[in-house]
């Protein structure tokens, strides 16, 4: 009897150990996301991991390079609306699911709309944001699939 709960108790601390470690693993592996890979396009991406980070998003930047990109990282699915605020070019915004689908797209949101926010009615767990004409430009739509890469 005590050889059995013994051998339970190591068995629970091995399946908790593996989850800890599975869940830092994938949570280590978002902080060294380099590049997306969506439509066949390959977007180099900086990273909005805190809410810092994701309050400033591309606000103040002067400029946003055809292969670039600002990837928002969430701790968890959920809604999440964007706006415009102290951005001075326009851009596409592209939000994904946590299996890594695009639900919802908005294209060319202008800084004159400062005031309007966007975001889709499901939820999403990332959100690309990418220079203006992007989408349109490689046709994407919700359903397709985005890769990251490190």
């Amino acid at each position: 009897m005590k050889k059995e709960s013994s051998f339970v108790l190591v068995l629970v601390f091995i399946v908790v150990t593996l989850f800890l470690i599975s869940g830092n693993s994938t949570k280590y592996n978002l902080i060294k996301i380099k590049e997306v890979y969506l439509a066949g396009q390959s977007i180099k991406v900086d990273l909005a991991l805190t809410p810092e980070e994701q309050a400033q998003g591309l606000s103040g930047r002067s400029e946003l390079k055809e292969n670039e990109g600002m990837l928002f990282v969430f701790e968890k699915p959920g809604i999440y609306p964007f706006w415009m605020k102290n951005m001075n070019f326009a851009i596409d915004m592209i939000w994904i699911s946590e299996t890594r689908e695009i639900v919802y797209i908005k294209k060319d949101a202008r800084p004159e709309n400062f005031l309007e926010t966007f975001g889709p009615e499901e939820n999403a767990k990332y959100v690309l944001e990418v220079v203006s004409g992007f989408s349109e430009k490689n046709n994407l739509k919700e359903g397709d699939k985005v890769l990251f890469t490190h």
